[in-house]
């Protein structure tokens, strides 16, 4: 029995996808005009007892999918770095009785889209189809869902175009930077290993170790999912049973522990010939419920996450003219969360870009932002809120985060509240909290003039 409870907020319509024939372009493109209409999220139970959020939007024929299972890179497993990575390579690989080739033809002739990504904690899925499609599209996303293949000659290809990008990647500061900054933070603990792997763990993955991977995470017990488009709460339940249904109930995920950063050096440079160095610097933060977090979020905004209108980018480009980009960011994890940023700049002035960085961070802790400041944050994070949906895909995108996150089917609603709620005292207060720039711990690359090789 289908089971549907709605919920109900404001945004502006439009749906586009890049596969669409040009005909359905220029009508997709008709209904970025349309005024601002209501978008009902339904909350919908299938006959096989698995929850999902649907949007129902029937003026393009076209409809989008998001879904996730908990797992990530966190479970890739000493010795096996890089298995997550490595599957979301292959899964669009040949499924059921169609090899590589001829189930890459035939999601060309549906003009259907479907993506897999890796993240720390969660495997994200995307699909996308026509609704004229759907039925065909519908059997290619159920084979790879239960039945991938990993032919050995598709798997030796994707592992030798894996192996060619960490190749690469070594020799690219920025990957460098951010690999060493997670190894040093969490040493012995699976957000230290780097997401894609190493070159000598992506040798070791065999065929048989993907298709463990896959059986232990991909289980209706984490299963999240969105559906927004040109179906019906019915349509959607049999297509998300028919689709999933046969999933097992529960894996096998190997518990990760909650964490802190514990850098083993607060200061790590890795020497590499290059003209100009990159910096990734941070600390921990509070988690996604913490009754902080929507503060940190805004006080991120107005430090490094606001683009040109940041203090960081104030101080460290605008004034000084050392940088082209500095930013930061608030990351929540499932086990931790971060506080962090980069910036790169000529290896003679990293040492002085990274002395105003932390100047600033104190200068923050020490009196918080300007009523200015937070009032404009406010205004951009509220106002550019609604530019999240406007087209099919960014709205599953969005609510499988906030579903995945379990902030509630009215977090759409209540987010720019809670945001216009935050007063300059309380972001003062979070400041102080957050910003212990005595914990600050910093990875650089290159050959930065003043900071010491450590590794």
């Amino acid at each position: 029995m289908l089971s549907v409870i709605s919920s109900s907020h404001t945004r502006m319509l439009g749906f586009v996808s890049t596969v669409l024939a040009p005909a359905l372009l220029a009508l997709c493109a008709t209904t970025f005009a349309t005024a601002a209409h209501a978008m009902k999220i339904q909350d919908i139970t299938t006959p096989a007892g698995i929850k999902a959020w649907l949007v129902e939007e029937h003026s393009v024929p076209l409809m989008a999918m998001r879904f996730s299972f908990k797992g990530g890179n966190a479970q890739d497993g000493d010795g096996k770095e890089g298995i997550a990575h490595f599957l979301t390579g292959m899964m669009d690989e040949g499924a059921g009785d169609l090899d590589s080739l001829a189930f890459q033809n035939r999601m060309e002739e549906l003009a259907m889209r479907m993506s897999f990504e890796d993240g720390r904690d969660n495997l994200y899925g995307s699909f996308e189809t026509l609704s004229e499609n759907r039925a065909e599209s519908q059997k290619l996303l159920k084979l790879v869902i239960n039945k991938p293949r990993f032919d050995a000659d598709a798997h030796e290809r994707v592992r030798a175009q894996l192996l060619s990008g960490l190749a690469a990647a070594a020799r690219n500061p920025d990957a460098v930077a951010n690999d060493k900054w997670l190894a040093n933070a969490f040493p012995g603990h699976p957000y230290g290993r780097p997401a894609t792997g190493s070159i000598a763990s992506m040798k070791t993955i065999l065929p048989a170790d993907l298709e463990t991977y896959r059986r232990n995470v991909f289980v209706k017990s984490s299963l999240r999912l969105v559906v927004v488009g040109d179906i019906t709460a019915a349509e959607a339940a049999a297509l998300i049973d028919d689709v999933f249904g046969a999933l097992p109930v529960v894996g096998k995920l190997t518990p990760v522990a909650a964490v802190q950063p514990k850098p083993v050096e607060k200061m790590q440079v890795i020497e590499m010939p290059v003209p100009q160095s990159v910096a990734r610097f941070g600390l921990g933060a509070m988690g996604r419920k913490d009754k902080d977090f929507m503060a940190a979020f805004v006080l991120n905004h107005i430090i490094g996450g606001g683009g040109f209108s940041s203090r960081l980018m104030e101080e460290v480009r605008e004034k000084r003219g050392l940088a082209y980009s500095v930013s930061s960011y608030i990351q929540p994890f499932d086990a931790t969360s971060l506080f962090g940023g980069g910036v790169a700049t000529k290896n003679e002035q990293m040492a002085q870009s990274l002395a105003i960085i932390r100047a600033e961070l104190k200068r923050m802790a020490d009196e918080g932002p300007t009523q200015s400041e937070l009032d404009g944050a406010k205004s951009n994070l509220t106002g550019s809120f609604a530019l999240r949906f406007d087209t099919n895909s960014k709205i599953a995108t969005q609510l499988l985060y906030f579903l995945a996150e379990d902030l509630g089917i009215d977090y759409v609603d209540r987010r720019n509240a809670e945001i216009d709620a935050i007063s300059l005292d309380d972001i003062k207060k979070v400041a102080k909290r957050l910003l212990v720039v005595d914990d600050l711990f910093v990875t650089v690359v290159g050959k930065p003039v003043g900071l010491p090789p450590k590794g």
